[in-house]
């Protein structure tokens, strides 16, 4: 548990000085409209809490997948779901047939569903559910953190554990506690400030290569935030806090290709691996490598994505190292849809990148599945090098 200390004691006369005087009018929130408190992440806890089986489900995955990431685990990790969740409805169908896939496959895949409910945007757009919950334009925040809490509440009551990316950092502390898997998107991989946010999260963390394609950025990423780190944050209470983090052992690389082109093949997937094993760092820091068969490495093309998720499941098949798991982006129907509100739109297909559809879900999952059975069996045959 995390050290609290006292807050200093200020006179009262010093208190009225710097409530009279710190403040200009003239010179702050000049471009500011309007200020829309909100609650602290202590009300949102409390009012759709995680009972004992739901927060047992997070503390035994994050563990299942550090496990995998280590190496002690030989399951292949597999991050699926819709690229956004916009609709919690939606969502919860989606988690009740992953639910039902993962009673399968559970022996040779360790399923963790997409939630994210922040997108960052290249210039503007929507911004995810927590930005604007009801897709129109009124940037319900309060709305969209307390849909956000339902979503995990019900992902996870499915049986499934949910992954997320952390754009802001403010979020994470509404959110964290029932989350098993965060990441850093290629364009926040070289921010400090989402380095020293991952250094103090209880989750495993993956770091995307940057935009342009640098793989060193993200291991950099890695082992800044497995790095001890002081900085501004705030409290469950939503008290500013001077945070101060023992690092973060358990981040990892993501290969999601680049606006050069993909970066899944053998031989991007070596060279990365040689970056990780060269750099100077520190116990535990960038453990596993995870391709991201989405963005970069298939241009946004769902169809291009299934086949990228079929080579990976080929290699894996034949016994290639160094593949820890693989994300792909994921819906109950393909394709997608512009941002309207819900009453408006297809149910189950995105309204940001392009999915792959849950029929054709399934049969990679199965795939992915067979792959990782097929390559226990050539570990088997394997002379015993000891």
């Amino acid at each position: 548990m995390a050290f609290v200390k006292e807050p200093d004691i200020i006179p009262e006369e010093e208190r009225q000085y710097f409530a009279d005087t710190a403040v200009f009018p003239e010179t702050v929130d000049v471009n500011i409209r309007q200020l829309d408190p909100i609650p602290a992440p202590r009300v949102f806890l409390r009012s759709r809490p995680l009972d004992s089986e739901r927060m047992g489900l997070v503390r035994d995955s994050r563990q299942a997948i550090r496990d995998v990431l280590h190496g002690r685990d030989d399951r292949l990790l597999v991050i699926t779901g819709p690229c956004s969740v916009h609709d919690p409805e939606a969502a919860l169908e989606y988690a009740r047939r992953l639910s039902a896939v993962n009673e399968r496959l559970k022996d040779r895949l360790l399923i963790v569903m997409r939630v994210y409910f922040e997108k960052p945007r290249t210039t503007v757009g929507w911004k995810g559910l927590i930005n604007d919950p009801d897709l129109d334009g009124t940037f319900n925040i309060r709305k969209g953190i307390r849909l956000a809490r339902q979503v995990l509440w019900q992902v996870l009551g499915q049986g499934i554990p949910a992954a997320t990316e952390w754009l802001d950092p403010i979020t994470p502390q509404y959110l964290s506690d029932a989350v098993s898997w965060g990441a850093i998107g290629a364009r926040n991989t070289e921010s400090q400030v989402h380095r020293e946010l991952a250094s103090g999260m209880s989750m495993p963390m993956g770091f995307k290569n940057s935009t342009e394609g640098s793989v060193k950025a993200a291991v950099d990423s890695c082992l800044a935030a497995a790095s001890e780190h002081h900085f501004l944050s705030i409290n469950l209470d939503g008290h500013v806090i001077a945070a101060e983090t023992r690092g973060n052992p358990d981040c990892h690389l993501i290969l999601r290709g680049s606006s050069h082109g993909p970066n899944y093949d053998s031989e991007s997937v070596r060279s990365a691996l040689e970056v990780m094993h060269q750099a100077p760092l520190g116990p535990g820091a960038c453990r596993g490598l995870i391709v991201d068969a989405a963005h970069g490495n298939c241009g946004k093309d769902p169809v291009r994505e299934a086949q990228v998720v079929e080579e990976l499941a080929e290699r894996i098949a034949k016994g290639e190292q160094g593949l820890s798991g693989i994300m792909m982006e994921s819906f109950l129907e393909g394709g997608h849809q512009a941002p309207a509100p819900l009453d408006h739109l297809v149910f189950g297909r995105s309204v940001t990148d392009a999915c792959i559809s849950w029929d054709r879900t399934e049969e990679l999952l199965q795939i992915l599945a067979d792959a990782v059975l097929a390559r226990r069996e050539r570990r088997r045959h394997e002379p015993d090098e000891g």
